[in-house]
């Protein structure tokens, strides 16, 4: 291969506003990945004690208004209410990548978006010919969305227990990959797991949506303002049919992230201001260290003492299922990422080999989170399928995080070295050198 230095580069450096930006949202991501593996780990475990009673009987607890239609089991609180926030924040991210990110660059974008969606095309397309090829029911293709999800958090927790240093480019790529793949996500729930629509209530939401909007536009950020609001929309979503988490992504894309040249007096911000980076700075440790944790014990605890574990196993939904995350990611990110590069004749980053993108790739099938909720639609009036489901999403994201490990292990020294690089300040002007220098062309 060529090392013309015209050609493009795949993975070079991004800038070091970009960097910073990246390198925050990551350590926030790490930690509350660490929660998260605390929590699933706490729900097997309970689950599979002689208390596993108390603990069904926890997440199966109703309360809320009656009246309002809102009289839900805390476990579905977790899946509808708290991820909301999680998503709100997926719709900061995405928002900020298309408009401020890397991703309002096609050249920049191509490679992640592409890696994205065929790491959503071919998990589900991998699933359904598993289930298919198995004579499983026409039930089981429901699943058919489990595979295709990829779980930040939890993926940032497997490289902190390892020790693994990506260098920025392969942190920024997975953060952005993530943020694609979760748009992608809440775009299938709405499309998909929608079956009962109620038109008017959805039509009622545009209300507090619009006045949120309204609101965030102007650059007033009163909480007693906008948390009623947002909860408002999230309700009448809720009522419409339509999960409620998009009503999350929905409020996030309302956020501006760009600064104006003049503000309302009434404003809470001033014209420089970056609402969305002001809203994400709240609600990210909430959304990493509360939300999807509290959602993660509710839906991870899988019982699987006594039960048939052969049957599990061998189970449609589950071969499929662990065959989409690790396999189909694999395929998908990897093969979406090598296409790109081949047809538009670029070469990886000086420092890097395809053995980080096989890493990767891999660590993509940490499907975890979204895969669980999707799960939890998929199946919801089928208990022992869910069950099984769950188990499937469990070990496909354990398999993956394993191999992820193994092959990102074996490139630390090259990942150590690209770190002091990129923390090297010899002039003491607070911008490491290396962001200083002209890069190479990343078309």
């Amino acid at each position: 291969m060529s090392l013309n230095p015209l050609r493009p580069r795949l993975f070079a450096r991004s800038t070091w506003q970009e960097a910073q930006y990246v390198a925050a949202a990551l350590r926030t991501e790490t930690v509350g990945g660490a929660i998260l593996l605390v929590a699933a780990v706490a729900a097997l475990v309970w689950a599979n004690t002689p208390w596993h009673p108390t603990y069904e009987a926890l997440r199966d607890l109703t309360i809320g208004p009656h009246a309002l239609h809102l009289d839900l089991t805390l476990g579905t609180w977790a899946a509808d209410g708290l991820l909301a926030i999680f998503f709100f924040v997926a719709g900061l991210e995405l928002k900020r990548e298309f408009l401020v990110g890397d991703l309002r660059s096609p050249a920049k974008a191509a490679v992640p978006v592409a890696a994205a969606l065929c790491g959503v095309a071919v998990p589900a397309a991998v699933y359904a010919v598993t289930v298919t090829t198995l004579g499983a029911d026409a039930d089981a293709l429901g699943g058919w969305a489990i595979p295709t999800a990829t779980d930040i958090a939890f993926a940032l927790a497997v490289l902190a227990v390892v020790g693994t240093h990506l260098p920025s480019a392969l942190r920024s790529f997975l953060l952005t990959l993530a943020v694609v793949d979760d748009l992608v996500a809440i775009t299938i729930i709405a499309i998909f797991y929608t079956s009962d629509l109620d038109l008017p209530m959805l039509a009622l939401a545009v209300v507090p949506l619009a006045a949120f909007a309204a609101l965030v536009q102007r650059r007033i950020t009163h909480w007693w303002l906008l948390v009623p609001l947002a909860a408002t929309a999230w309700a009448l979503v809720h009522a419409s049919g339509i999960h409620a988490t998009v009503a999350g992504v929905l409020l996030g894309l309302t956020v501006p992230v760009k600064p104006r040249r003049s503000v309302p007096r009434a404003s809470t911000l001033d014209a420089t201001a970056d609402v969305a980076h002001h809203l994400e700075h709240r609600l990210r440790p909430l959304s990493s260290g509360v939300a999807v944790p509290v959602f993660a014990f509710f839906a991870a605890g899988v019982t699987v003492v006594g039960s048939d574990v052969g049957a599990a196993v061998t189970d449609a939904v589950v071969v499929g299922a662990v065959a989409g995350l690790v396999l189909g990611k694999l395929v998908g990110v990897f093969g979406g990422t090598w296409v790109v590069a081949r047809f538009t004749r670029a070469r990886l980053d000086d420092d890097l080999s395809w053995w980080d993108v096989l890493g990767l790739s891999l660590l993509a099938g940490v499907g975890f989170t979204v895969s669980l909720l999707i799960s939890e639609l998929a199946f919801a009036d089928q208990t022992d399928r869910l069950e099984h489901a769950k188990l499937a999403v469990l070990l496909g994201s354990v398999v993956s995080a394993s191999l992820a490990a193994v092959v990102l292990r074996r490139r630390n020294a090259v990942y150590r070295r690209l770190e002091e690089e990129e923390t090297l300040d010899a002039d003491g002007d607070g911008v490491p050198d290396c962001f200083e220098q002209p890069q190479a062309s990343t078309k």
